[in-house]
């Protein structure tokens, strides 16, 4: 039985105790064999029982638990930090090492901030986006752009961040109205809010390439981006891609930015890069941003204890070498195609399902009342809570999600699975999650 002494995410949570994990599935206490088909939160890539990860870990643990680095670097942090930066876009040239996604997103709000004071602009404000996701930190959670998270503690974030709207073209395009003519009416609200700001005063634009949890896997349409670093590039402001979920191969590519062609001058990685082994996220700079602060004050005023842990550092290596030696992206790419295709073919017609959505093996689903209109489902239905504990029913956990077109209306479900997941994995997880959808909203209803 769960011990009465854990604080759970839920008070009145009634959890399954897991002991151990076999490939894409975890074993539970009393006999489950549940799929992770969301990876936890995007998370467990390389499933739950990599003997090599796990081998990487113990090794460095004998070697070196902890070094803190105030004092001391450590072999796998200038190793991990140096792989990143030679697969890393173009430009970005240093590593600072975190613990997990907030933290990499909080460092970024006060690096940007640090790094105008040292070219002697007093810039501080930061540019987001409704419905985005950086993380539950308070500076992470005042950029996001998530209503429902940051109701609860508005008053205690910072009002320098202003929101604009989304790239969701299923959503949000008008009727005519082309992608592309979509794409850049929504990146020029950028240029409209840093002009209503005053260019002298905005720091950063942060964005996911891929939105996540707050909206259920949404890529950009193509040229969102290219826009948006034009329009940087206009103001001097700095570009932030937070990579935390979509990235680490998630959506087909070690940089899901890559499949933008988009130059970021900070990205955020996390999830992936520890594969759930071991908590580790990094902020990825570029040089222009070390350099201003290392011929300035010389050091960037922030810091953590756990940052560049050399246990953490270590299973980064062996993840992003588990990637490569295995071929990982490339299933992530194939894996993704044909999860798509058997959704589409067993979901595409349902009355309730609106749009499926996605890259590589990061696909959403989006619920509706009716296909036509697009109308939401009613929000006090929590529809996609009842497909959450449905499909646990049937043993296959997903990621869901209310509130996904303003924070309070809108339903969808996410999948995320391992990169490892074979043909057979993959359909036995569309069928899973067809039955659960139907459980909840049967198709013939």
């Amino acid at each position: 039985m769960p011990s009465p002494h854990v604080f759970q995410r839920a008070s009145a949570a009634d959890l399954p105790v897991a002991v151990s994990g076999e490939g894409i599935t975890i074993l539970t206490a009393d006999g489950r064999r549940i799929i992770d088909a969301c990876g936890g939160a995007a998370v467990s890539c390389l499933g739950h029982s990599d003997r090599t990860v796990a081998d990487a870990i113990k090794t460095q643990v004998d070697a070196l638990p902890y070094a803190h680095t105030g004092f001391f670097t450590s072999e796998p942090a200038e190793r991990l930090a140096a792989m990143l930066v030679e697969r890393a876009p173009e430009g970005i040239g240093r590593v600072y090492f975190v613990s997990g996604g907030s933290e990499a997103a909080e460092a970024s709000l006060k690096l940007a901030r640090q790094y105008f004071l040292e070219k002697g602009e007093d810039r501080f404000r930061i540019v987001a986006r409704r419905q985005s996701y950086h993380g539950n930190t308070l500076g992470a959670l005042a950029a996001g752009g998530n209503a429902w998270r940051r109701r609860q503690f508005a008053p205690l974030l910072t009002d320098a961040t202003s929101h604009i709207a989304p790239c969701h073209y299923w959503r949000f395009g008008e009727p005519g109205e082309s992608a592309e003519a979509y794409g850049l009416r929504a990146a020029d609200e950028l240029e409209a809010e840093i002009l209503r700001l005053g260019p002298e005063t905005v720091a950063a634009f942060i964005a996911e390439p891929v939105v996540g949890a707050t909206m259920g896997a949404v890529p950009a349409v193509a040229g969102y981006f290219a826009r948006i670093r034009q329009i940087c590039d206009t103001y001097g402001v700095l570009l932030i891609l937070d990579e935390v979920m979509c990235g680490m191969g998630r959506t087909g590519h070690l940089f899901a930015c890559e499949a933008d062609a988009v130059r970021p001058d900070i990205v955020l990685v996390a999830k992936g890069l520890g594969a759930g082994y071991q908590p580790i996220g990094a902020m990825l700079v570029n040089e222009e941003i070390h350099r201003t602060i290392a011929s300035g004050s010389g050091a960037f005023q922030h810091g953590h204890t756990y940052m560049g842990h050399p246990v953490a550092c270590a299973a980064g290596i062996a993840v992003l070498t588990a990637f490569e030696e295995r071929d990982l992206i490339a299933n992530v790419r194939a894996m993704g195609e044909r999860l798509r295709s058997q959704l589409e073919a067993r979901l595409g017609q349902h009355p309730n399902v609106g749009d499926i959505r996605g890259r590589g093996l990061f696909l959403g689903i989006e619920l509706v009342a009716d296909r036509d209109t697009k109308a939401p489902l009613p929000a006090e239905a929590k529809t996609h809570a009842r497909i959450k504990a449905a499909a646990f029913a049937r043993d296959i956990m997903c990621y869901p999600m209310g509130g996904v077109i303003d924070g309070v209306r809108g339903d969808h479900v996410m999948l995320a699975p391992p990169y490892i997941v074979t043909a057979g994995d993959v359909d036995e997880i569309a069928a899973r999650i067809t039955a659960a959808i139907d459980d909840v909203l049967p198709a013939a209803a």
